[in-house]
């Protein structure tokens, strides 16, 4: 997935694989100042826009999965916490405001090193637009969404996990994998 680490980002030494003392995994380690890289899952963050019954969806501009529909979500920067991630995310993506309500689902992504976050939201208003990585933004009914167009197996799951919720009348927090070789063109 990622590409290899050659040189210590401390010093500029070649680095070495090994498995540091006290670890149990081989990671890329500094034989001269004794820097260890670790490479971890990138957290993807996006949130569940609601206005009224509908749901905003955005229509990918970018690879992967261009053209498809998805959450508006993305990767979470250093420096922020998971909700002002979802809330810029929307921002960027649907030209959107929102109020960020609680957790929907957590989806670890073993296959492609990741983890997807997703909150519940209420939109403001219905004034929004395409960001830069949206050819378009819609709201959509349960019966209306383009199911067969969803970009992601991450959100086709947060989606089915609301819309399950609601008609229950009762919302949880939902941690699940998925584990498939589709995914690894996320």
């Amino acid at each position: 997935m990622d590409p290899p680490i050659n040189f210590c980002s401390v010093c500029a030494s070649p680095v070495e694989v090994k498995i540091p003392p006290l670890d149990h995994l081989p990671r890329h380690v500094c034989p001269r100042c004794g820097a260890i890289h670790y490479r971890n899952p990138r957290l993807v963050v996006g949130a569940l826009p609601v206005w009224q019954d509908r749901i905003l969806l955005c229509r990918r501009a970018i690879t992967p999965r261009r053209g498809l529909w998805t959450l508006p979500a993305g990767f979470m920067e250093n420096g922020e916490s998971l909700g002002e991630a979802a809330i810029r995310e929307t921002r960027e993506e649907a030209g959107a405001e929102i109020e960020l309500g609680p957790l929907l689902l957590v989806v670890s992504l073993p296959r492609i090193d990741q983890v997807h976050v997703f909150h519940h939201a209420r939109l403001l208003s219905t004034s929004f637009c395409p960001g830069p990585e949206s050819l378009e933004v819609a709201l959509f009914s349960e019966h209306d969404l383009p199911w067969e167009q969803i970009a992601f197996p991450s959100v086709a799951l947060a989606l089915r996990r609301f819309f399950s919720d609601r008609a229950r009348g009762c919302f949880s927090v939902y941690n699940e994998t998925l584990v498939s070789a589709e995914l690894m063109t996320e």
